[in-house]
């Protein structure tokens, strides 16, 4: 007796299938729309940027741990903050809290340039190899005290923070263009999720929606 085997799909589809699930059913759903970040979504790999043993869980509606007791934001959360920024191909954009690397290659598939600051050793060599797998250039991935930005590339027209702080940096302030966009969690336990527009000199903040991020890590002791 022969017994045939029915041929299995290729991994790399059942990946990409998961991957559309995730941004049909956690991101669109959701009401973000942008087919620009949508699609950035569908093209980078969410399972790239997380530890081995969780690969399974990567397109789940969750953050999952990456080590250093930091996590990667679930997907729909990326996906909301980005698409907030309203990101045009010219964009010249910072990254605070550079974390698994995820956002920062979503980010790439939008802006002309990205940059991104972490503050964790360990963290940022991480970070650095994925993305370099990913066409970022290692020069743009910087350890670093992230609230004070990155001086030497400033302005930015888009500044995005991915972990909590009291209030918006002064030193990311300044880096910010004008008109210019910044999206970052404010709080300590209660996060608000804010958008901060600078137009004509002037900063006005908008609340979106509640959030959960690890806060700031600053190498200032004084702040």
């Amino acid at each position: 007796m022969v017994f045939f085997r029915h041929p299995k799909k290729p991994a790399v589809l059942d990946r990409l299938a998961l991957r559309q699930s995730m941004v049909e059913t956690q991101i669109k759903r959701r009401h973000v729309t942008n087919e620009a970040v949508l699609n950035a979504f569908l093209k980078i790999p969410r399972e790239d940027f997380v530890p081995e043993d969780l690969k399974k869980f990567a397109c789940e509606d969750r953050p999952l741990h990456i080590g250093e007791e930091q996590t990667i934001s679930q997907p729909y959360i990326v996906a909301l903050m980005t698409s907030l920024l309203e990101i045009v191909p010219t964009d010249r954009i910072l990254e605070v809290g550079t974390g698994s690397g995820y956002q920062t290659a979503i980010l790439h598939e939008l802006a002309k340039d990205v940059y991104s600051i972490e503050v964790r050793p360990s963290l940022h060599k991480g970070a650095a190899e994925t993305l370099k797998r990913f066409g970022i250039p290692t020069e743009n991935i910087k350890l670093a005290d992230g609230n004070l930005g990155w001086p030497e590339k400033q302005p930015f027209d888009k500044i995005i923070l991915t972990a909590a702080v009291k209030a918006a940096p002064p030193g990311l302030l300044e880096q910010l263009k004008d008109p210019g966009l910044m999206i970052y969690p404010c709080g300590a336990w209660e996060q608000i999720l804010i958008l901060l527009k600078k137009s004509r000199g002037k900063i006005t903040e908008r609340e979106i929606t509640t959030v959960r991020f690890v806060n700031m890590v600053t190498t200032n002791e004084e702040r």
